[in-house]
């Protein structure tokens, strides 16, 4: 069987000869048209007949981007009042819920803070009684206004500093009433403020953080989506509900599916893009914010007549297939008929010249066979 092989790829490598200035010649073309091979070598497992056969070819944009999550998914936290970093027990790829301890902070100023809010509060009483007793005698002409404004004065500043010590408390996690009670706290802790997953971690113990220092990252891969960019020329084209396949090329062959949700409404000035947001259909587990992805977006769809590639042959900058042209009990007559190629899928080509091939039975897959036997030949 080997060598019936060897012959019909001999036979393939005559009709792809060319001669030194690698054009094919007259006499080659002439004599390489027509085929004939022995039913023997026409090997129905490696080779096969098939014929035209209708299939669905997309109208595609191709663009690139990223995997990512909306704003409100991702959250930066830091502190609002500086201080060292005493405890922190997670790491990059933790996962953690809203509301769980994060980080513990330790600082002089904490106790300053509430020191103040302690001594505010014992002083409050005092000037809203004294607010009270000098109204009740300016109401009855007993003290003057003079006395009765400033009265009221010191105790509404109180009262507003005693309420903003108090707002600045609660954002530092720590509870007022206890401290009215005579707790005072020297460390803070800072819990998280959304569901998701550590990605960051910017902090080790000992650490001095101030509020503009972003302690760690927090991301919500719930939500995660597709940020495509798309050159001006293609975004008249793009709706919202098309269809998208994406792959991961530096992780996966996986074809993955994901539908336009948003089309941006501005150009970047200097790439000439839009940005569009698309939704992932299929599971995503696995999927890391800021993966790279090539994505084709389904702008249309139509059918046409199509031969899968391994049907066929290139000769330089041509194209042919090989037909039954006839049948004997022991042999097969081929011949070479050349192709007019329009859209292509990974797997398949349009053929326009189908005429050609109608009621036709084509070697469908004994040429990619042959080819690969020759691989690294000239052909």
């Amino acid at each position: 069987m080997k060598q019936l092989y060897i012959v019909f790829v001999f036979m393939l490598l005559v009709a792809c000869g060319t001669d030194k200035n690698n054009q094919p010649s007259e006499e080659t073309l002439k004599v390489t048209d027509e085929l004939v091979i022995t039913k023997q070598q026409f090997d129905g497992e490696h080779m096969a007949f098939g014929t035209l056969e209708e299939h669905d070819f997309n109208t595609i944009v191709k663009v690139s981007g990223m995997i990512d999550v909306p704003t409100h998914n991702q959250s930066n936290v830091s502190t609002f009042v500086g201080g060292y970093v005493t405890k922190t027990p997670l790491l990059i790829g933790d996962e953690v819920k809203k509301g769980q301890f994060l980080v513990t902070l330790e600082n002089t100023d904490y106790i300053e803070i509430q020191q103040q809010y302690l001594e505010l509060a014992e002083k409050l009483n005092y000037l809203k009684s004294e607010f009270t007793r000098q109204k009740t005698l300016y109401d009855e002409k007993i003290t003057s206004q003079k006395n009765f404004l400033k009265a009221e004065s010191d105790y509404k500043s109180s009262l507003a500093h005693y309420n903003g010590l108090k707002k600045k408390l609660q954002m530092m996690n720590i509870n007022p009433t206890s401290v009215e009670n005579g707790t005072i706290a020297s460390s803070i802790n800072i819990y998280a403020p959304i569901d998701g997953f550590v990605t960051k971690v910017n902090v080790s113990n000992g650490t001095y953080v101030s509020p503009a220092d972003v302690i760690l990252e927090i991301i919500d891969t719930d939500h995660i989506h597709l940020e495509l960019s798309v050159f001006e020329k293609d975004i008249l084209k793009i709706k919202k509900g098309q269809e998208i396949d994406f792959r991961i090329p530096e992780a996966s062959d996986s074809i993955y599916k994901a539908e336009v949700h948003l089309v941006g409404t501005t150009i970047d000035p200097t790439s000439r893009r839009v940005t569009v947001h698309g939704h992932i259909d299929d599971d995503h587990t696995g999927f890391i914010v800021g993966m790279f992805a090539e994505a084709e977006i389904i702008i249309g769809a139509s059918k046409a007549l199509a031969l899968p590639k391994t049907a066929v042959i290139q000769v330089e900058n041509d194209y042919f297939a090989l037909i039954l042209e006839s049948e004997t009990p022991t042999e097969y007559q081929l011949k070479k008929v050349k192709l007019n190629l329009g859209m292509q899928t990974e797997d398949l080509v349009e053929v326009l010249n189908a005429e050609s091939f109608k009621d036709k039975k084509i070697v469908v897959n004994g040429t990619y066979m042959l080819l690969n036997t020759t691989e690294g030949g000239e052909h």
